[in-house]
């Protein structure tokens, strides 16, 4: 599923054709003007209702080539049209190889599709600069991995602040984070474990940690990737609990991978990929 997400805490401007377009574009305009910027944002009560929109899009992989020698290709997504709102979470079910890695490499940016429109909180990323949607995954986009991550090494509150040390927080900033982490370790339900490294949490207690870490940012987009796949039975349903209790409360837009059926009673959506292409329902 989603492999990579990259932080690109320190971008670098780039020197792209995109860029020295846009500063030729610029130079004519006033520092406040930003035409370019305004043509790639949504309406601003369609990009507040919801903050991840896919019109349209198709996604075709380099597949070898057929027995006359000529490319082919293969379809991962199929003209997917999806819209999350705010505080309600979709689930997305479906077979092994159906989409459903794809449709959340494309959600987060990872992979442009071959076709079709991606908005983020607003700003439309097809297109865009790599400065911009690194911009976008940092500040709009929080990820809760298939496999937690997390450094054997560092405690549960330390997993939350890794981005803040290389950053190089220092001071009332990084007291400011560092209850932030904390509050949020404590909504998750693991108060009074800051303190504990891996070894000393459960699988589920991991989890938890995952999607605190998700959250530091605050996220308008909050991406699941198989969330329980390691998990038992209950705690499987715990998790996922958690995550629609957050999505209500954090007012996030998510969108949960998922192939255990059992669990989508708490999903305010629920909609099946099928051959790169969705439907509603499971």
């Amino acid at each position: 599923m989603i492999e990579r997400i990259e932080e690109n805490l320190h971008p670098t401007a780039g020197h792209t054709p995109e860029h020295r377009a846009g500063a030729r574009r610029g130079a004519g305009h006033r520092a406040d003007e930003r035409p370019v910027e305004r043509s790639r944002r949504e309406p601003a009560g369609e990009a507040a209702s919801s903050p991840l929109v896919l019109r349209g899009v198709s996604l075709e992989y380099p597949d070898g080539t057929d027995e006359d020698g000529r490319p082919r290709t293969l379809q991962a997504l199929d003209s997917v049209d999806l819209s999350v709102e705010r505080g309600r979470l979709c689930a997305v079910v479906g077979e092994s190889g159906s989409g459903k890695s794809s449709l959340l490499s494309v959600a987060a940016t990872l992979i442009a599709p071959t076709d079709g429109s991606v908005r983020i909180a607003g700003t439309e990323t097809v297109g865009a600069a790599e400065k911009e949607r690194a911009r976008l995954r940092r500040e709009e986009v929080g990820v809760v991995f298939q496999q937690p991550n997390l450094i054997a090494s560092l405690t549960a509150l330390e997993q939350l602040l890794i981005a803040e040390h290389i950053r190089g927080l220092r001071g009332k900033r990084l007291r400011a984070r560092r209850e932030r982490a904390q509050e949020l370790l404590d909504r998750v339900g693991l108060a009074g474990l800051g303190a504990r490294r891996l070894h000393q949490l459960s699988g589920g207690q991991r989890q938890r940690v995952n999607i605190a870490r998700a959250l530091m940012g605050s996220p308008s987009v909050l991406l699941a990737d198989e969330p329980t796949s390691a998990l038992d039975a209950s705690r499987s349903r715990e998790v996922v609990r958690l995550l629609a209790e957050i999505t209500r409360e954090f007012d996030v837009a998510t969108l949960m991978v998922t192939h255990e059926t059992e669990l989508l009673d708490a999903a305010d959506r629920v909609v099946t990929m099928s051959d790169g292409r969705l439907t509603e329902g499971a």
